[in-house]
C-alpha cells in the first residue's frame, strides 16, 4: 500500500479515466493486454501526478495512450475503488472525466498495454469493461456523479 509522507498510514492512489466522446456520440475504448485488466475494454487514463490538476492529467493520459488532443473536459464520475484492498493492498480514488473536443485519430501508443482503440456506439458498447471505466460509464449514463463502491 502507498504510504503518506510520514511513512505511516496507507493512503489511496488517485487515478483518472477519460470518457472520450466524438461528434457522432461514439465512445472510445481500448482493449487491455499484457497487464492488469488484460482482455477488458477501458477508457484512456492513469495516475494523477503530484502538482497536476484532474484535467491536466486527463489531457496528458489521453495524449500518451491514444495520440489524441482533447478539450471541453468535465468531471462526470467519482468513485472509491475498494475491491483490491485485501488482494493487492490497493485503494483507488477514481475520477471520471468527459472529453468532447477531439483532435486527431486514435493510435496505439503503448502496444504493451493496449491492443487497439475502437469507437463504440452507445447502444453497442463492449461486454467486458474494466471496473473503473464501467463505473464512470454507469455514472455518466445515469447522470450521477458519485456511487459508493465499484462494479
Amino acid at each position: 500500500m502507498e504510504k503518506n509522507g510520514q511513512g505511516s498510514a496507507p493512503r489511496p492512489s488517485v487515478g483518472v479515466g477519460v470518457l472520450v466522446q466524438n461528434d457522432k456520440g461514439e465512445i472510445l475504448f481500448g482493449l487491455r493486454q499484457g497487464s492488469f485488466g488484460s482482455g477488458k475494454w477501458v477508457f484512456p487514463g492513469g495516475h494523477i501526478e503530484f502538482g497536476e490538476t484532474i484535467f491536466e492529467a486527463a489531457r496528458r493520459e489521453v495524449m500518451e495512450e491514444t495520440g489524441l488532443s482533447v478539450d471541453k473536459l468535465s468531471l462526470i464520475s467519482v468513485g472509491d475503488d475498494l475491491r483490491y484492498i485485501e488482494s493487492d493492498g490497493k485503494h483507488y480514488f477514481a475520477l471520471g472525466v468527459l472529453a468532447r473536443d477531439i483532435s486527431g485519430e486514435p493510435k496505439v501508443m503503448e502496444p504493451e498495454r493496449c491492443l487497439e482503440w475502437r469507437w463504440f456506439k452507445r447502444d453497442h458498447l463492449p461486454d467486458k469493461i474494466l471496473g473503473g471505466s464501467a463505473l464512470t460509464l454507469r455514472n455518466y449514463l445515469a447522470g450521477t456523479v458519485y456511487q459508493e463502491g465499484m462494479v
